[in-house]
């Protein structure tokens, strides 16, 4: 069960989390951040094939989820892609509408899977046609070591590391190196040095590239 729902406020459309003193997404444009660093920094759309295993850090809005969808959908391969998210503090399924009602896009394919979702289960489910998705809610630095997949793609998307470090403890780095197939990907927009080097420590090649906005870099990850 996740601990809760989050405490939020908002700047515009755009939810803030007091207790981690950040925005979900970026307050110039979160869906073009989310395709910088989450799908260009993993590669995507053009590693997309049926099967595809994308795992994140911190569902949030389910921005990054449905941007992912929206690009597999525009590439249309054949088959389905895979989403497993571990969040800790699910948000109510109203607020992710209002945060993604910015992007009518986003929130028209978004709105028939956001319909299914119960945040009051352990585990959230949604099956499409082209999509299965399940939200694993609680401590991701317990969950994600007994998770039973492999990623070809993370989205590492916590908070900032220097106000939310549990998702990004090194032991935490550690089990998502052992979930992540051979050849596969991580990206996340942060640059701390102590980032790179615990997915470097974990295995993975890492590089900084380009960030998106205001950001001067960001970090990428392939596991050998």
């Amino acid at each position: 069960m996740t601990d809760q729902s989050p405490e939020l406020t908002w700047h515009g459309d755009v939810p803030v989390a007091p207790r981690f003193d950040g925005p979900y997404f970026s307050l110039g444009d979160g869906l073009a951040e989310t395709r910088h660093v989450f799908l260009a920094g993993n590669g995507l759309p053009e590693r997309f094939r049926d099967g595809f295993q994308i795992a994140e850090l911190g569902f949030g809005t389910g921005l990054n989820l449905f941007t992912a969808l929206h690009a597999w959908r525009a590439a249309a391969p054949h088959g389905r892609m895979h989403f497993t998210s571990f969040e800790r503090f699910a948000m109510p399924v109203a607020d992710m509408t209002r945060a993604l009602a910015v992007y009518p896009e986003i929130a028209a394919l978004a709105a028939p899977i956001l319909d299914t979702l119960d945040i009051s289960q352990t585990c959230l489910r949604a099956e499409a046609h082209d999509l299965s998705l399940r939200v694993i809610l609680g401590d991701a630095r317990r969950t994600v070591p007994v998770w039973g997949g492999r990623a070809d793609a993370w989205f590492l998307d916590g908070f900032s590391p220097a106000k939310n470090p549990e998702m990004w403890d090194t032991s935490l780095l550690r089990a998502v190196a052992r979930h992540t197939r051979a050849q596969g990907t991580a990206a996340t927009y942060s640059a701390a040095g102590h980032v790179r080097r615990g997915l470097a420590d974990a295995g993975f090649d890492v590089a900084r590239r380009p960030g998106y906005g205001r950001k001067r870099h960001m970090t990428v990850a392939q596991m050998p």
